[in-house]
């Protein structure tokens, strides 16, 4: 079965253009290091929570959008492989203050697939 790691951020909504443009060179990374497929999803009905939701798990502010994402990857195997060679990929060494987010408020993981259709 595939391997998915998920991501959920909070994106200021004035960054959308330029987040959009990452996520399309980070897609391009993980494909060619291996990922099946790349979504990312820009929030449009994300209701906040008073318990528990995507704008409180991630501390999402008035003037932010909820992006849910994830990767898809042959196997835990090839996505340990590919995540490695990613990260490494020169095109993906951009510094912190050049992210369009905030990553320290980023929520991620990886899952085993157990219903796929």
């Amino acid at each position: 079965m595939p391997y998915v790691d998920g991501f959920v951020i909070a994106v200021p909504i004035a960054n959308r253009e330029a987040y959009r443009q990452m996520a399309e060179t980070a897609a391009d990374v993980f494909m060619a290091h291996g990922a099946l497929n790349v979504v990312e999803c820009w929030g449009d009905d994300v209701p906040p929570g008073k318990v528990t939701s995507f704008p409180l798990a991630v501390q999402c502010r008035d003037d932010e959008a909820v992006v849910f994402s994830w990767i898809t990857w042959p196997s835990r195997a090839a996505r340990d492989e590919g995540m490695k060679n990613s990260m490494a990929d020169p095109r993906m060494q951009m510094g912190t203050e050049s992210m369009p987010f905030d990553g320290k408020r980023m929520i991620f993981g990886g899952f085993d697939v157990i219903v796929s259709r």
